[in-house]
């Protein structure tokens, strides 16, 4: 199928000015000792983390606490969404094949509780991946059994068979605790944030796929603001995810990587996320993460999941 040209950016008209960040989206530059350290051990094993190659905000809080969100099947996603600072290209089939290894060695030697293994999306592999995501996690479980596994995934074009893959509901020692995917923005907005092969309800079906192929799993997904929503919009999508029976949802400021990108149209005060966090809980979500600097893999988010697969675990 021919690739559908991306929307073009935004145009200026005269007298108009590009939007200032505001000064709750302004953050330290990363340092310190766990950064470090943690920079020089990834660097070392040749891992990727969403933290680096999305620009997160957040990279110098997660890094300097000893954890991050480890990015598997290499750094080139084959698909090219207008908000995403993850280089596009062609992997051309390549991957490696000692990576699951060396992340399951890197992450247990963290001594972490709670992780989130996440990766581009391969559209030139068979399986689209979903082989790579299974043994990762579970040679992760073989090392780090007291670990908490998320998964953020890509949509693997709506195939269930790869969600199944990936969630291995067969292996002995136990998929992922939670499953992730993010439909990113309303419905409205896909064709002009997502990739032409990415779609609003192929999404949310592969949220509520993975419910139903794993019993008991969580899922968890994720909206940006600043795209040109509405806030009826933004309600919307949440109850199309409570529909999809999505347990987590998290909501956070879309921050522009490159001139390339889309223009950032609104940047939502800590007001407006606080009231879609409260609104959130009362539609029925278990945990609700909302604010300027939250993201999908947010280690503030994480804790409140930790908590409950703890409870789970009790129970």
């Amino acid at each position: 199928m021919p690739r559908r040209t991306p929307p073009e950016l935004p145009v200026l008209q005269p007298g108009e000015t590009m939007l200032r960040k505001p000064p709750w989206l302004k953050v330290r530059a990363p340092g310190g000792e766990n950064y470090a350290r943690l920079k020089a051990q990834l660097k070392g094993l040749s891992l990727h983390t969403v933290c680096e190659e999305a620009q997160c905000p957040n990279l110098g809080e997660c890094w300097s606490d000893g954890t991050a969100t480890v990015m598997i099947l290499g750094e080139l996603c084959t698909r090219a969404c207008r908000f995403c600072a993850v280089k596009a290209g062609k992997p051309n089939g390549e991957i490696d094949r000692d990576e699951p290894r060396r992340v399951a060695e890197a992450i247990a030697s963290w001594g972490l509780r709670y992780v989130v293994i996440t990766s581009v999306d391969r559209d030139d592999l068979a399986d689209q991946g979903a082989g790579h995501f299974a043994e990762t996690v579970s040679r992760l479980r073989a090392a780090a059994p007291n670990l908490y596994i998320e998964i953020l995934t890509p949509d693997f074009r709506g195939d269930e068979n790869c969600i199944r893959t990936v969630l291995d509901i067969t292996n002995p020692n136990g998929g992922p605790h939670v499953f992730a995917h993010n439909i990113e923005t309303v419905e409205r907005l896909q064709p002009v944030a997502r990739d032409a092969r990415c779609g609003y309800k192929q999404s949310l079906a592969v949220l509520a796929a993975a419910k139903r192929i794993k019993k008991g799993i969580y899922t968890k997904s994720s909206i940006m603001l600043g795209h040109g929503e509405l806030e009826g919009e933004v309600i919307a999508a949440m109850r199309d995810l409570l529909s999809a029976g999505v347990d987590f949802v998290t909501l956070g400021q879309y921050l522009r990587p490159s001139p390339w990108h889309l223009e950032v149209q609104e940047y939502a005060t800590p007001e407006k996320f606080e009231s879609f966090r409260e609104r959130g809980l009362e539609m029925g979500f278990r945990v609700v993460s909302s604010g300027p600097l939250v993201r999908s893999s947010y280690r503030a988010g994480e804790f409140q999941i930790e908590q409950i697969l703890a409870d789970r675990k009790e129970s």
